[in-house]
Formats: structure tokens, C-alpha cells, sequence
């Protein structure tokens, strides 16, 4: 077959693949593929175009902006077409842009640029009459986009009156509209919480956000719009530069970006890049690179346009934090807390800035939500440091058999019941996302925050025996459970790195000491999960001996303060995995013990119901031993000041939070009146 035919039949293809991701992309707000593989797609069209011209056609997708207009919508015509901007990558082609522009006005030694973000969201214009918002609409196909007027007027950011002086009788301002990183999130939060779909990214939300039917689904979502330019109405102005026309905006009341300014040749738009990548991941809301215009506007219209874009201006992108790769399989890592993270294992792919061979699905929930299997095509995303993820399944290319050809598609992710570290169950709590696994103590994936937890000053109190050098005994194989802490000596520790003799006795002379402990700081230092310190407290008051804890059941475990069922199934859980009995027995074995004590009778407390803050120093005591005496009496100790609070007990120096007490008129009294209040009652 001739060249120039298989050169057809390819840009026929890839016309018509680039259409059907206009039509996603512009139309339906639910892109397919990411920016980086469309401009794959596109750049090869229009090499085939350059390197043949008889196969570029009237009607070619690189010589229009976007898409037609959705029929729900009027149609809007704009004053002036809304182009779209020719893309550099590499720092050879923005040289070449500069070089470019350089000889356009007749190889003038620098030029400057003004320069700014690109933000990624819905291209918008601004009709503006007499000073007051008229209409406004999408970008469409660049010459003619979607009336949106009634959503772009719930937008509280945009002038519906412009302020200042000195704009034209009709003037069309050009802009973006987007959402805030952290108001996408909230939304997506909000999505999740009523049942609704979660949008993929800001760029998305914001589009469809702003292209509702109804505007009062507008006006719930938070949508942002950032000015950057003028269509109509620009030869009216009288400013001379593109810095001009951004100030002369801001002064009108729209908002601009802050990131913007004048830079000079192709080593101020190279720096500026690095400058705005380095700031990109803090920035609140998400761009995709920048753009570079030349800043004195007659120098615009010397230079003027070709097809689709204009000469002085062009887009500088960022590499691609997102791509396309296949999972080849899907496993579950054990984080240090014990939670069970899905993962994707995948062919390598080269995407922010790194090669990417395995990413994050999240939790069981957001595998089966995604629908994500081994064979499907997905794409990733990696921002700056963050870890990569799966973002979504590209389902046109889901194969119909496995990797073989053999066999039908892999079964939806289903998550395992045991934990593949340690092999003991996997449980997921009411109304959680995140399952976990139960080895607590025994479990390797979690051994070093079990330790350093079991260690702390309100648990097992080990002086010195701190995070760095839990790493140390664990990795050189000397702990592998609380148990064995009691069984290191003076001459194995002072081997270790930056450890010495002396540091070395300390420390066994501090795992000695706490041995002798309390029944409350030991079952708090096993790291149950949701028993805290005052559980542990009411546990050791209600039971009196451990032995009573390990052999109660769910419903004996509620009968204790503030004990519910949440907890009541996280002690079962523990009580009921062997390898936990037996490091107590270890620990039990190795010499650690506390005060006997008999049950507390579980009837009223004198301060049951009743909420305590302590603020300031108390004469006599401690507020640790404040607290747990309230917590004894069957109060509660709360860290701030609120109408839900009883009494605040102050001592000297008390500060802001008597001051909300006196304010809210909550009672306030001293140390003698609270001791009162415990002989007494209330």
C-alpha cells in the first residue's frame, strides 16, 4: 500500500478518535483519556497534516477549538472567536517559540512576555453592557459556544456591575472557571455522603457544575473564575500592554491571578516555569502549566494568528500527572496502624516525573466503586510527591478475555479475610471504609507502631525507648513483639548504632521500672484499637483483673462506661486472636504486673452525666490525677469550654478558658470546691 494512503487511512482515524474525545471532553464534561494522550493523538494528526497537505480537511479537528454546542443550551456567537493556544513541552521549543516571535518583529534582540498559570478549568465569556453583566458563555467551537448566563450569575466572585470607569459600551472578558482544590474535596465529600456520583477531578466538576440545566445547582456548587483576557471591545481600552489590561481587570473587580508578571526572552519564560512548578502542588487551585503572551499588545497584532491559535502566545505545559497503563494485578499492603490498602500492580508507566509500577486503589469500597480489575486499562495520576493512584477505568478498552486469551475477564476485587503478613483476620467496622487487620501485637506489618506505642510515656512509660530506635531493634531483628523488649541486655543494645554503654543500661534499667505498672496503662499499651486511656481506665476499674477482661464476652464488655458496641467488637477481636493471648502471657511471664484490685460496683457515679474543664495549676493536684478522678466518678473531661459544660475547675494563671466560662456562665470553682463535689456528690 502506498505511504501517502496508509498516511490517510491514520489521519482519518485519528480524526474521528480525536472527535469522539471532543465530544467527552467539551460536550459531557467526562473525558476518557488524559490531556497527555490527547495531545498525543492531536500532535500526530498534525504531523500527517504537515508532512502531507492534501490530507488536512475543512473540517479537521486542528482547525477547530472544541466541539459544537449542546442543543439543551442557546447558542452564543461571540464578538471575537475564542482560539485555543498551540502547546510547547520541551524547553527547545519554547527557545524556538521566542525565536519565532523575534523574527516576526523583524529580530528585535528581546522581547518581554507577560506570563501566568494555566488554570484548568471551563473556558468562559463575559458580554458586558454599559458596565453590567449581560450574558455569558462557553467556549464551544471557538466561534460559537452555550448561553450559560443564568449558572455564571450565581457565581459570587463575578462582577454582575463592573466597577471603576474607563470600559467600552459592549466589552467581552475572557476567562476560566474552576474549583478550589479544598472545595472539590468538600464537594466530593458531600457527593459521597447523599449516594451521588464523585467527580474525577476539579476540572470536571467545575464544567459540569456551570453547564446544569437547573441554576440552582449551580449556585450550591463552589465555583471560582479567574479573568485573563479580553475579545470584544479591546481596541477601545487605549492600554498598551497585556499587564495593563490584567491590572486595568483586577481594577474593574474581576478576579486575576496573583502568579503574573512581565518576564524578558526565553530565559525569564524557562525560569518562570520552574518557578510556578516548584509552587504548583501549594497552589489552591490545580493548573496544568503556563502561558506566555507577549506583552505589548501592538506586537499581538503585528504578529497576529494561524488557523486555530496565535503566534504570540503559546502554552508551556507541565509533564503529564496523568497517563494511561494496564493492572496486571491487584494486592493489599498492611500500613503501621493495621489498615488493609488495595493496590494496583501495573505495566510500568512514566508519569509525574517518575516511573510508575503500582498505585493506590484506597480501600475495598473505592475498588468496587472504580470497578477497576487485572486487565483493564486505567489511568493513573501522580501529583508532585503524592502517591500514585488509580483515577479511573477506561472502559471502551476493558478486554473480554485475560491476558492469556483464555480464560473470560478477572471477577470484581474482592478483599481477602486474612492478612497476608500474619495471617490473622481481617475485619471491617460499621459504617468504616477501611478494613483492617486484627494481628495488632503479632502482626509484622504493624510491629514498629505497636512498639513505639507500647512504649509511650501514658502506656508502659520506657524512658528513651523512642521511634528511631524501635526501627533499629526491629530491622536488626532483635524485637519482633512487646515480650521480647524485656529480654534485651546491656551488651546486645550497646552494639547498636549511636547507642553506647551507658545510653544501653538506662534503658534496660527503664524497661525494668516499667514492669511495675497499673492494669489500666497495660491494656491501654496494647494498642487495642478504639480503646483509649479512659477505656482503659473504666475497663480496669469495672474488671479489677485482667483475667476478667480476656474471658468477658461483647455484651459483659458493654456493660462498661462508654463502652459500646464499636468497642465492645474491637476487645473481642483482640481477646479473640491466640497470638495476642500469648504475647500477654509473655509480657505476664517476663515479670510485668500491677496493684490487685477487686471490681467496682457499675452503679451510679456521683459525677455521672457531668462534664469537667480543668484550666490553670491547682494547689494539690496534678491534672492528670484531677482527671482521673472525675473519670472515676463517672465525669467527663472535655479540652474546651462550651454551653454542654458543667463546671470548670481553675487554678492560677487559668486563662482564655475561664474567660468562655464566665462568658457562657458556666459554673466555675476551685480546687477545695471540686474535692467537695466528690465527697458530696452533686
Amino acid at each position: 500500500m502506498p505511504e501517502q494512503e496508509v498516511a490517510a487511512r491514520r489521519a482519518r482515524e485519528l480524526r474521528a478518535e480525536i472527535e469522539r474525545h471532543n465530544e467527552a471532553y467539551y460536550r459531557h464534561d467526562a473525558p476518557t483519556i488524559p490531556d497527555a494522550e490527547y495531545d498525543k493523538l492531536f500532535r500526530a494528526l498534525q504531523g500527517l497534516e504537515t508532512q502531507y497537505p492534501a490530507l488536512l480537511t475543512a473540517d479537521s479537528p486542528t482547525l477547530r477549538v472544541g466541539a459544537a454546542p449542546l442543543k439543551e443550551f442557546s447558542p452564543h456567537r461571540h464578538g471575537v472567536a475564542m482560539l485555543s493556544l498551540n502547546n510547547a513541552f520541551e524547553p527547545a521549543e519554547v527557545e524556538a517559540f521566542d525565536q519565532r516571535v523575534r523574527d516576526g518583529l523583524e529580530s528585535i534582540a528581546a522581547v518581554d512576555y507577560a506570563v501566568e498559570p494555566k488554570f484548568d478549568g471551563l473556558a468562559i465569556s463575559l458580554t458586558y453592557e454599559n458596565g453590567t453583566f449581560l450574558r455569558g458563555a462557553t467556549r464551544g467551537d471557538g466561534a460559537t459556544g452555550e448561553d450559560v448566563t443564568p449558572n455564571l450569575r450565581t457565581l459570587r466572585c463575578l462582577p454582575l456591575r463592573l466597577a471603576g470607569e474607563g470600559w467600552p459600551p459592549l466589552i467581552e472578558v475572557r476567562g476560566e472557571v474552576l474549583m478550589f482544590k479544598a472545595a472539590f474535596s468538600e464537594l466530593n465529600v458531600r457527593q459521597r455522603e447523599r449516594g451521588d456520583k464523585e467527580f474525577a477531578n476539579p476540572r470536571n466538576a467545575a464544567a459540569g457544575s456551570l453547564r446544569q440545566l437547573d441554576s440552582r445547582i449551580t449556585a450550591s456548587r463552589p465555583l471560582s473564575f479567574f479573568a485573563y483576557g479580553i475579545g470584544a471591545g479591546a481596541d477601545e481600552l487605549g492600554v498598551k500592554t497585556h499587564g495593563d489590561l490584567m491590572d486595568l481587570l483586577a481594577a474593574w473587580g474581576f478576579p486575576v491571578a496573583d502568579e503574573r508578571r512581565v518576564v524578558q526572552g526565553a530565559k525569564g519564560l524557562l525560569a518562570y516555569f520552574a518557578e510556578i512548578g516548584a509552587k504548583r502542588a501549594q497552589l489552591p487551585y490545580d493548573i496544568d502549566g503556563v502561558v506566555y503572551k507577549v506583552n505589548k499588545l501592538a506586537a499581538q497584532s503585528q504578529l497576529g494568528f494561524v488557523s486555530r491559535a496565535p503566534r504570540f502566545a503559546i502554552a508551556h505545559k507541565f509533564p503529564a500527572e496523568e497517563a494511561l497503563t494496564v493492572v496486571i494485578g491487584v494486592d493489599v499492603q498492611v500500613g503501621r496502624t493495621g489498615a488493609i490498602t488495595p493496590v494496583a500492580r501495573l505495566q510500568p508507566v512514566f508519569v509525574g516525573g517518575v516511573t510508575v509500577t503500582n498505585a493506590t486503589l484506597h480501600n475495598e469500597d473505592e475498588v468496587r466503586r472504580k470497578d477497576v480489575r487485572v486487565g483493564d486499562t486505567v489511568i493513573v495520576r501522580r501529583a508532585g510527591d503524592v502517591i500514585p493512584e488509580v483515577v479511573a477505568v477506561v472502559p471502551e478498552k476493558r478486554p473480554t478475555r485475560d491476558l492469556f486469551g483464555e480464560e473470560p475477564l478477572n471477577p470484581p476485587f474482592v478483599m481477602p479475610t486474612r492478612c497476608p503478613e500474619c495471617d490473622s483476620a481481617i475485619e471491617k467496622g460499621v459504617d468504616e471504609a477501611i478494613a483492617r487487620c486484627t494481628g495488632g501485637l503479632f502482626c509484622p506489618a504493624q510491629r514498629k507502631a505497636a512498639l513505639t506505642h507500647f512504649a509511650a510515656r501514658r502506656a508502659m512509660d520506657i524512658e528513651g525507648l523512642g521511634d528511631k530506635l524501635v526501627d533499629q531493634l526491629v530491622d536488626a531483628g532483635l524485637v519482633h513483639s512487646p515480650a521480647d523488649l524485656y529480654g534485651l541486655t546491656v551488651e546486645t543494645l550497646a552494639d547498636l548504632d549511636r547507642m553506647g554503654e551507658k545510653s544501653a543500661q538506662n534503658l534496660v534499667a527503664a524497661i525494668e521500672t516499667s514492669k511495675q505498672t497499673t492494669l489500666a496503662r497495660f491494656i491501654f499499651s496494647l494498642g487495642i484499637r478504639n480503646v483509649g486511656e479512659s477505656t482503659a481506665r473504666d475497663l480496669a476499674r469495672y474488671f479489677g483483673q485482667l483475667e476478667n477482661i480476656l474471658a468477658a464476652d461483647c455484651e459483659a464488655l458493654q456493660q462498661v462506661n462508654d463502652v459500646g458496641p464499636v468497642v465492645a467488637a474491637s476487645l473481642a477481636a483482640f481477646i479473640g486472636e491466640s497470638h495476642n493471648r500469648q504475647i500477654i502471657d509473655r509480657l505476664r511471664a517476663a515479670g510485668v504486673n500491677w496493684p490487685a484490685s477487686e471490681p467496682v460496683d457499675a452503679g451510679p457515679k456521683l459525677l455521672a452525666g457531668k462534664t469537667f474543664v480543668l484550666t490553670g495549676t491547682l494547689p494539690v493536684l496534678k491534672r492528670d490525677e484531677a482527671k482521673a478522678m472525675i473519670e472515676a466518678a463517672g465525669g467527663k473531661v472535655s479540652g474546651s469550654v462550651s454551653k454542654k459544660t458543667d463546671f470548670v475547675v481553675a487554678g492560677e494563671e487559668a486563662g482564655s478558658k475561664l474567660e468562655k466560662a464566665l462568658e457562657l456562665g458556666v459554673t466555675v470553682i476551685d480546687e477545695a470546691e471540686f474535692l467537695k463535689l466528690l465527697n458530696l456528690g452533686v
